[in-house]
């Protein structure tokens, strides 16, 4: 929204202030300010809502690793991030560019999906009884199709000719990709559903998914922010992308949304983010990695999420249904810590370490290419 007073900033020479509002860097800042402040100030109102319609975790039993410290714990606080995020889209970004909007359509459709699957867990008393898998995998591909067709073949594609079906090697000299053709298209759809499905996976602790999500961000911002300034890309070598600097805002406004929300979900957690808020992030994040062509780049940047995700993957796919046993205690490798005696907020803290630890190595690529 006040994207739009730089025009009149442009007729008016009195309202020349509003010239600010071109300023990637300014709008960015202010949007992670937003995002923050939205947090903070309606948060306790939303957990105490919450609370008062009865949206209280179901506490999964994990066999001799005691839960019931957080018996009664408002969830599906994802919302606050959700609300958060999108208040500060809406009021920062260009909203004629088709980034922000596949954005918000990505963050608000996988976070209905969360908010189904954590309304179903509550109403049957039981942490299995949400979505069942086929129905929510058929429901994440289609929007994961949709977003894809926009992206690689539509007439609404951002990118220019030849471009949409490029994929990009990270650390590789002379801007190096791969042209998928028509594949391309089933890349970005099985990477959206790869990293939502990932990020859900990480949310297992309190504040384990939060600063992951944080740090990624802040990465992919900062690559959006370079790929579409036309002189910064030509220096660094990347291809230049026009308008894909408007993910800079949205990465910055989840930024500011997580940390208002870590505000309240720092152990011991006033509110669980549930499948609602890592379903609505890791929509968000999947766009964002896939709209600056740096979707490689999540193996290191959002390595965390990878690790958890994996981990749950061999656990039930190689170890129970191959070879008939588990390979870890638990799954995810959370988990595993946990039963090894680990107390939650060292294994927390760690895992926060190891994400700013790969968030600064993944920033390498930008230099070492």
């Amino acid at each position: 929204m006040f994207y739009y007073l730089y025009n009149l900033s442009r007729d008016y020479e009195f309202l020349s202030f509003f010239r600010l509002f071109d300023s990637i860097l300014f709008r960015s800042t202010a949007a992670m300010i937003s995002s923050l402040l939205i947090s903070i100030i309606f948060g306790r109102y939303i957990i105490n809502f919450l609370y008062k319609i009865g949206m209280r975790d179901v506490v999964r039993d994990y066999q001799g690793i005691s839960t019931n410290d957080k018996k009664g714990t408002p969830t599906m606080g994802g919302v606050l991030i959700i609300i958060s995020v999108l208040i500060s889209t809406l009021l920062w970004n260009n909203l004629g560019s088709v980034f922000p909007i596949l954005s918000i359509f990505s963050m608000v459709s996988f976070g209905l999906l969360g908010v189904y699957d954590d309304y179903s867990k509550v109403k049957h008393g039981h942490s299995d009884k949400g979505l069942s898998q086929l129905p929510k995998f058929i429901l994440q591909l289609s929007i994961a199709g949709i977003i894809a067709y926009i992206l690689v073949i539509s007439d609404f594609t951002p990118y220019k000719d030849g471009e949409s079906t490029k994929l990009y090697i990270p650390f590789i000299k002379n801007n190096f990709s791969f042209d998928l053709g028509y594949f391309q298209l089933l890349f970005v759809i099985f990477t959206i559903v790869s990293i939502a499905n990932a990020v859900n996976f990480t949310d297992g602790m309190d504040g384990l998914a939060v600063v992951p999500s944080v740090s990624t961000a802040a990465v992919f911002g900062f690559l959006a922010y370079i790929i579409g300034n036309v002189n910064f890309s030509s220096y660094l070598l990347y291809t230049y992308i026009p308008n894909v600097s408007e993910i800079t805002i949205i990465s910055a406004s989840l930024v500011g949304a997580g940390m208002g929300f870590l505000w309240f979900n720092s152990y011991p957690a006033s509110v669980f983010m549930g499948d609602t808020g890592s379903m609505a992030i890791g929509g968000l994040l999947a766009v964002i990695a896939v709209s600056a062509k740096q979707e490689l780049l999540f193996i290191i940047a959002g390595g965390i999420f990878v690790g958890e995700a994996f981990s749950s993957l061999i656990q039930e796919k190689v170890g129970i249904k191959i070879l008939g046993r588990r390979l870890f205690f638990r799954a995810p490798i959370h988990d595993t810590f946990r039963h090894m005696g680990l107390s939650e907020p060292k294994i927390v803290q760690r895992f926060w370490i190891v994400s700013i630890m790969l968030s600064l190595a993944s920033l390498l690529s930008i230099k070492v290419r």
